[in-house]
């Protein structure tokens, strides 16, 4: 499990990208990066990081499902996940 303080700063990343996403084409779309510099930092798609929506683990995230590759071994173990199954040789 990650830290809280991880998943809290990524979810303020993404409310900070969703409220200014619209803002963001608008200025690439007239060539202002002028004004594109003065926006917040964490408000950038890059800055966006993928987490498991269970665990909320950074690595190995499988993108998918959605979730990280412990995850992704335990649900298929369980059947959750249809037409995935362990393979064994």
């Amino acid at each position: 499990m990650a830290r809280k303080s991880l998943i809290a700063r990524e979810e303020k990343r993404l409310r900070l990208y969703e409220k200014y996403k619209k803002i963001r084409e608008e200025l690439k779309a007239k060539g202002d990066y002028e004004a594109l510099q003065k926006l917040p930092k964490n408000s950038s798609p890059v800055r966006l990081k993928n987490r498991c929506i269970f665990t909320g683990r950074s690595r190995s995230y499988y993108r998918k499902f959605g979730v990280s590759r412990l995850v992704l071994r335990e649900m298929a173990l369980r059947g959750e996940i249809p037409g995935l199954k362990k393979s064994s040789w």
